[in-house]
């Protein structure tokens, strides 16, 4: 049990990504995809996450998000399968049996969310309702503004 769990965890170690744009001094737009088997509610926490480490290295303390969108481009294909026939002779008469053994099912896409974000500095007129971007991220703050999101986790 615990090594599939380990194992499951390291398959969504590299599944998710962020691209932050500027859009105007204090403007940002996030957009971040995460794989399939994250779920929307993966790449929902990976653009909240990369909005508040955006924020920071920004030079910002807090964020408003004030827009969102998401999108699902998940597809499941089963591939072909195949037969298998054997035959045998008994008494002068040939018998067969087919079996069908189906093809692998492959999911492909992601799924994509999108947030506008108006950041605040400590002080700033608006930022007292803003959320902390520290705060946020969490004791781990530092490491992440550094290295960022990749897993969905």
């Amino acid at each position: 049990m615990r090594i599939a769990f380990v194992l499951v965890a390291a398959a969504l170690a590299g599944c998710a990504s962020a691209q932050a744009t500027r859009t105007s001094q204090n403007t940002l737009q996030i957009d971040a995809g995460a794989a399939p088997e994250c779920g929307a509610q993966g790449a929902a926490r990976v653009a909240a996450k990369s909005a508040a480490i955006e924020t920071l290295r920004a030079g910002y303390d807090r964020y408003v998000i004030t827009g969102g969108q998401s999108q699902n481009n998940v597809s499941t294909t089963r591939m072909p399968g195949r037969f298998q026939t054997t035959g045998a002779m008994s008494g002068g008469v040939y018998r067969t049996t087919t079996t069908y053994a189906p093809g692998p099912t492959v999911t492909t896409g992601s799924h994509d969310r999108s947030l506008s974000v108006v950041m605040f500095r400590e002080g700033e007129p608006g930022a007292e309702e803003a959320v902390d971007a520290r705060e946020a991220l969490g004791p781990e703050w530092q490491d992440l503004v550094k290295s960022g999101i990749r897993s969905c986790l």
